[in-house]
């Protein structure tokens, strides 16, 4: 059952067993956490699950020492040149 909590869990569940990852095992269980949060957000479309993926993102972006602001930045150039998905288009084909 090795997954990454959060990091007040162990206060909340008595008798967990834990240890704390080294950086490889982090990377992965954050990569990890961010598919599990995306799935449940998938199934159950609600503000907390998007929460919880926004708190992954912003923990590796944490860990790779990326700053929120660029990844805005990044978002707001690509948006400006190619587009948001606001209007719902859905590309059935390219000839």
């Amino acid at each position: 059952m090795k997954k990454l909590v959060r990091d007040k869990i162990p206060e909340i569940i008595e008798k967990a067993i834990i240890h704390v990852a080294d950086n490889n095992e982090y990377w992965n269980s954050l990569k990890d956490k961010l598919i599990e949060e995306t799935n449940e957000f998938i199934n159950n479309n609600s503000q907390e699950e998007l929460a919880d993926i926004l708190e992954v993102t912003y923990s590796i972006c944490s860990y790779k020492n990326l700053k929120l602001s660029d990844i805005e930045r990044i978002k707001t150039k690509k948006s400006e040149e190619k587009g948001g998905f606001k209007n719902k288009i859905i590309l059935e084909s390219i000839p």
